[in-house]
């Protein structure tokens, strides 16, 4: 586990913020660390803000730093409507306004990089820099979509220890790296009142019929003008390295990185290539 104890042993030393923030009425959980240019972590789908408690002491250290959880996942609220990738987005802005932030870098993973690319192409002007990790299924595989909507939708009915397990270890290459604690946390969140309407909510991204007004096509994906790293891994699970080809193809100013040996959760499970990677891309020259 390359020295990892606990979720709060990696905050242990790392002066933070936990703090609930109103989002247009949407009590938002928001987690806030260290000092210079912005930069927001977006998680995935069924997610929170603890994907990346591995990463928040390395980034701090030359990045203000905000993670929240998006309106219907983690404690935020879970209002019922819902949650397309434009209300995600309209969320994610709304979160900025009430921070006071003009413009970030965003780092989403899985769902949180369909949400902060989305953001970078209808708000251009409030998105610096961009990475989108592990962003999935940017084919829209049908196959994809029931893989995901079966395993969420199975753990949140029965948030045993054993069905929450089966997918939380969806995201990971090396299993073993899944802990108990990982695994508490997710049933906490999966047990939550209302959380089965809320995931529902969130699992109509992998209707297709929902999904054709959001889906990655052209069309959007050409409006981002920020420059953008594609942080792919060898075993992500809901998508190779011929969907980043398309996602090069359509972006203007992109680049690719691949991270070895890890599946959907590489800030998890490679946090030092990961953090290398964010400073060099996010700090570096044009």
């Amino acid at each position: 586990m390359s020295g990892h104890i606990s979720i709060w042993g990696e905050l242990a030393d790392v002066d933070h913020e936990l703090s609930h923030v109103e989002v247009g009425g949407v009590r938002t959980r928001v987690l806030r660390a260290g000092a210079g240019p912005d930069l927001i972590l977006l998680h995935g789908t069924g997610g929170h803000l603890e994907a990346y408690a591995r990463d928040i002491a390395g980034l701090a250290a030359r990045f203000r730093v905000t993670a929240y959880d998006m309106v219907g996942h983690g404690w935020s609220d879970l209002p019922d409507r819902p949650y397309t990738i434009d209300v995600l987005s309209g969320h994610l802005i709304g979160l900025m306004d009430a921070l006071g932030i003009e413009a970030a870098h965003l780092s989403g993973e899985s769902l949180g990089g369909w949400v902060a690319a989305w953001t970078a192409a209808h708000h251009p002007g409030r998105v610096d820099r961009l990475v989108l990790n592990t962003p999935g299924n940017i084919a829209n595989k049908p196959e994809v979509m029931a893989r995901l909507r079966e395993s969420t939708m199975t753990a949140v009915l029965d948030p045993s220890d054993a069905n929450v397990r089966r997918r939380v270890e969806f995201l990971f290459h090396h299993k073993e790296m899944v802990t108990d604690e990982l695994v508490g946390l997710r049933r906490a969140v999966y047990g939550r009142p209302g959380f089965v309407r809320a995931i529902t909510n969130t699992l109509v991204l992998q209707d297709p019929v929902v999904r054709k007004d959001f889906a990655w096509e052209p069309g959007w994906v050409g409006k981002i003008t920020a420059p953008t790293l594609l942080l792919w891994t060898d075993h992500d699970p809901t998508g190779g390295l011929d969907e980043a080809a398309m996602l090069r193809e359509w972006l203007p100013d992109s680049r690719l990185y691949v991270i070895a040996d890890a599946g959907h959760w590489p800030q998890w499970e490679k946090p030092d290539e990961y953090l290398r990677v964010h400073h060099e891309f996010l700090l570096g020259a044009s």
